[in-house]
């Protein structure tokens, strides 16, 4: 749909100017712009969200000054009052507030939910879910809103994930470091990764399932730097926080170095990595590849036993396991204890021999609360 078709609706349905912060507009001052209709209501939440997204994605693109854009603000609110102070937040253009010519607009461009943007170009477009999808992910990068752009720039995620090159994941502009909790002060430069595995772990402060996973990736991540004297394995935390306060509060504990919470970079990682739940730990290779997705739920349930926390190093564990179990064999008797033991797989016990944790197999009593390591039978 053309630019011009846009403006021979608007003045058939008698609208002579637009509105701006400074007052009255003709409507002959969008020509040769890129327009777009957004339909929105001080009322909806999600549009709440989504019109300083765009704000920033609109003041961006008309900043570089090479394709100008222009939004036409559509109110689908009930009143003026509420109009006026939606508008307010607004940098863009606005068509008059009227109920009835609101409503035929918004039938003439098939608005069924909102926010909803309306590029008025001839190119094919993304859908609605995926075009405000699309500006909350990439936001100045969306433009022009084409299906042909969004497609480049999913490409183009692809190629930074599957690269193999962690410098160009990672970092950012001229930031070549990560950050350590030491007050923001210590760095770690992100060629240090190189050769590494490396567990991107994506999760937030004020989520209770991230706060028990990060105590056992603290405790397997503490075993496996002891043993290999910090040559195998780094974990990198990329916050999904919202704001400053959150970040600070959830990576000054943390043992591990993190993308800045100013960083661009933060987002991005986790839109290339399509997060959509946290916590995550996505496991990137000694080959800078994407080794597996299922990181998180290796750590849970094997620990530092896991690494490199592989589908591949599942099964070995697995079949390990079994063998071990075959030798335990049905039950067997402790010269410490008056009834029979029985083996089996348990996620945590203590042994009540040499009091200390274990896990997977455990020789238990099915009369009493007794278990023992398979190693301390006697």
């Amino acid at each position: 749909m053309s630019d011009q078709s846009a403006l021979d609706i608007l003045a058939s349905h008698g609208v002579t100017y637009l509105l701006s912060s400074h007052g009255q507009v003709p409507l002959s001052s969008l020509e040769n712009q890129s327009i777009c209709i957004l339909f929105s209501a001080n009322w909806c939440r999600p549009c709440k969200t989504f019109v300083p997204q765009l704000a920033r994605l609109y003041e961006t693109v008309n900043a570089a000054g090479e394709h100008p854009l222009e939004i036409l603000f559509v109110s689908l609110d009930h009143d003026e009052s509420a109009f006026d102070e939606h508008f307010q937040c607004m940098p863009w253009l606005a068509v008059p507030f009227d109920v009835s010519l609101h409503g035929r607009l918004s039938k003439h461009y098939g608005v069924h939910r909102i926010p909803s943007l309306i590029p008025l170009t001839s190119e094919e477009i993304p859908g609605h879910d995926e075009l405000i999808g699309s500006i909350e992910d990439y936001g100045a990068e969306a433009f022009p809103f084409t299906k042909k752009r969004l497609e480049k720039l999913k490409m183009l995620d692809v190629s930074r994930r599957e690269s193999g090159n962690l410098e160009h994941l990672l970092a950012g502009g001229s930031r070549d470091y990560l950050l350590l909790s030491d007050g923001g002060a210590g760095r770690l430069s992100v060629s240090h990764l190189i050769g590494k595995t490396v567990g991107l772990y994506f999760g937030a402060s004020w989520s209770p399932p991230c706060s028990d996973f990060t105590q056992q990736l603290k405790e397997a991540y503490a075993e496996l730097k002891a043993a290999t004297r910090d040559r195998c394995f780094e974990v990198i935390f990329v916050s999904t926080d919202g704001d400053k306060e959150e970040f600070d509060v959830g990576t000054s504990s943390m043992p591990w170095p993190f993308i800045p919470y100013e960083d661009k970079s933060r987002k991005d990682v986790c839109r290339i990595f399509n997060i959509r739940r946290i916590p995550a730990l996505i496991i990137i290779g000694r080959d800078g590849k994407t080794a597996s997705r299922e990181g998180r739920e290796m750590v849970s349930e094997y620990g530092a036993m896991g690494y490199p926390f592989t589908e591949e190093r599942r099964r070995e564990i697995e079949e390990a396991l079994r063998k071990e179990g075959e030798k335990l064999g049905r039950e067997v008797k402790d010269a410490r204890h008056e009834h029979v033991l029985k083996p089996g797989m348990a996620k945590a016990y203590v042994c009540d021999s040499c009091k200390r944790g274990g896990r997977f197999w455990a020789l238990s009593c099915e009369d009493c609360n007794y278990d023992l390591h398979p190693t301390c039978l006697n």
